[in-house]
């Protein structure tokens, strides 16, 4: 891109060679390099603005304390010709807010579970060395593409502390924080009362369990708990959470599941933040979930018979690899099943076919 800060090919510190832009948020800039020493591939930031500088080096270090497998590594931070670089685990794949806006409507019980519970390993292990997040939202949790999302991490401390600046300023009296920066905007539906009340404050792990509620919430309905703009702000001071989807009692196969993971928003989405659970509670609770981390493979409803049947076969694969597996629809999430539909969906023995389950529509392509 012309406007990115950097170029394909510039060499970073002697050893990190870029090979493709890769993203930018309202903090950020984010490439694809080669790391020429170790010969792997990872993930190179750079700050957009001076307000960013200030806060690139602590957040770097902050960041570097947490090892985990559902969180992103910080591998290096350098300061080369006044700039500075933030070097990590390279992920590949999207952050949650494009998979979501890309390719679901809403996960089903199963799989917002399994993302969860991967989410909540990591968040505790943040918590563990006390490093708070502060801006955990979708966009700052790097998921793989392949169905079954199997890759969970967390990303971003480093422009987490950068977009408190952001926030601190559009959340003073008398301003609109909705006309703000897309930093700001974005941050809104997942931030905790207690930071919108006294954004300059102390904040504490708490704030971080109401965002992954907030998260979680979404996941499960495809909506934000308290909706969006100035009026998400005034839900939020009040606790008004969106009443429970209609989506989420339709189908009795999976209430007992939905009734776990529904019972964690609400847990998380509590005014006091001492009444909150911990992350490592959290991690806890989705331990009890009895939920199906099954591979999930990509196929479309080839056909379906409703009224008393209510049953149909997906297809899936190509040449070698092509096969047909049946469903019922108890164990669709969703309104009725529709011919032609992409889906997701986990296959189990079965004879004349393989049986599916669970099965979740996805977007058109």
């Amino acid at each position: 891109m012309s406007s990115s800060i950097l170029r394909t090919a510039d060499v970073i510190g002697g050893r990190y060679r870029i090979e493709a832009y890769v993203d930018a948020g309202g903090m950020q800039e984010v490439y694809r390099a080669t790391d020429v020493s170790l010969q792997r591939v990872v993930a190179l930031k750079v700050p957009k603005n001076e307000s960013a500088k200030k806060r690139f080096q602590r957040s770097a270090a902050m960041s570097a304390k947490v090892t985990h497998p559902n969180v992103a590594k910080t591998f290096d931070y350098l300061e080369e010709s006044g700039r500075q670089y933030l070097v990590e685990e390279f992920v590949d794949g999207q952050d949650l807010k494009l998979r979501l806006a890309s390719h679901f409507a809403y996960l089903d019980p199963h799989l917002a579970a399994h993302v969860f519970h991967h989410f909540a390993k990591g968040l505790a292990a943040v918590h563990r060395v006390g490093v708070i997040h502060r801006d955990l939202k979708p966009s700052n949790v790097m998921v793989s593409t392949d169905p079954s999302i199997e890759t969970v991490k967390i990303t971003d401390f480093g422009v987490a502390k950068m977009a408190e600046a952001e926030v601190e300023e559009a959340l003073e009296p008398g301003k609109d924080p909705t006309l703000g920066s897309p930093t700001v905007v974005g941050a809104l539906p997942y931030m905790a009362p207690e930071v919108i009340k006294n954004v300059k404050g102390e904040i504490n792990l708490c704030a971080d369990v109401w965002s992954a509620g907030a998260i979680l919430y979404q996941l499960l309905t495809g909506q934000r708990p308290f909706g969006e703009g100035l009026m998400a702000v005034e839900r939020i001071l009040k606790g008004d959470i969106t009443p429970k989807p209609e989506l989420l009692s339709q189908n009795p196969q999976f209430t007992h599941l939905v009734d776990g993971l529904w019972s964690i928003v609400i847990k998380c989405l509590v005014l006091k933040p001492e009444a909150r659970p911990t992350a490592a509670e959290l991690v806890e609770l989705c331990g009890q979930l009895s939920y199906s981390s099954a591979e999930r493979h990509l196929g479309v409803i080839a056909n379906y018979k409703g009224g008393t049947g209510r049953w149909g076969f997906i297809s899936y694969g190509e040449g070698d690899t092509a096969g047909q597996a049946f469903f019922h629809e108890s164990s669709y999430w969703g309104k009725s099943p529709e011919v032609g539909t992409r889906v997701s969906f986990a296959k189990f023995p079965g004879s004349p076919a393989s049986r599916a389950f669970p099965v979740l529509p996805l977007k058109p392509e």
